[in-house]
């Protein structure tokens, strides 16, 4: 599976960058922060704790498919960061890599807003979280990952993500 793409998935606060920093490092595979392909329009709207709209979302996402099925050609896999809330957003990426592979990471409301309020130098605010839930749609069974809660400590996720990639 290290020669397959994966995104690490939630909304933000869940630890994507954390989980999936572990998981390119154990698997030796490239990393691409899904944060780092929106425009800035998109930044200047987060940052002033305006939701994105599909529209938005549009290019970025195209911008995301790009990279993995760059990865895919390539054969050498990686890891990329992307909240990929909405099947459809999913969808997306699958149409451009196929055999993606999801690790969504699963949290408690509270607990997720406790560690964004004490993140600094984030665009992503605090505020945005709930419009981030109410637009989740979580891994159905027909799609190709695991939902892991992100309760145990990083090195823990790591683990589990990786056993999850190492059986799928």
């Amino acid at each position: 599976m290290a020669s397959s793409t994966i995104i690490v998935m939630g909304v933000s606060g869940s630890g994507k960058t954390t989980v999936a920093e572990g998981l390119a490092r154990r698997l030796d595979v490239p990393l691409a922060e899904a944060d780092d392909f929106h425009p800035p329009a998109n930044v200047a709207k987060m940052s002033a704790g305006t939701p994105l709209t599909d529209e938005d979302r549009a290019p970025w996402l195209d911008a995301l498919g790009a990279w993995l099925a760059e990865r895919d050609l390539a054969g050498g896999g990686g890891v990329m960061t992307c909240s990929a809330l909405k099947r459809r957003y999913r969808d997306r990426l699958r149409a451009a890599s196929p055999d993606v592979f999801f690790v969504h990471l699963t949290g408690d409301f509270d607990l997720i807003e406790r560690r964004m309020r004490e993140r600094k130098g984030h665009f992503m605010k605090a505020g945005l979280l709930r419009s981030q839930f109410a637009d989740l749609e979580p891994l159905q069974p027909d799609e190709h990952g695991v939902a892991i809660d992100i309760g145990p400590a990083p090195d823990e996720l790591v683990e589990r993500a990786a056993e999850a990639v190492q059986r799928a």
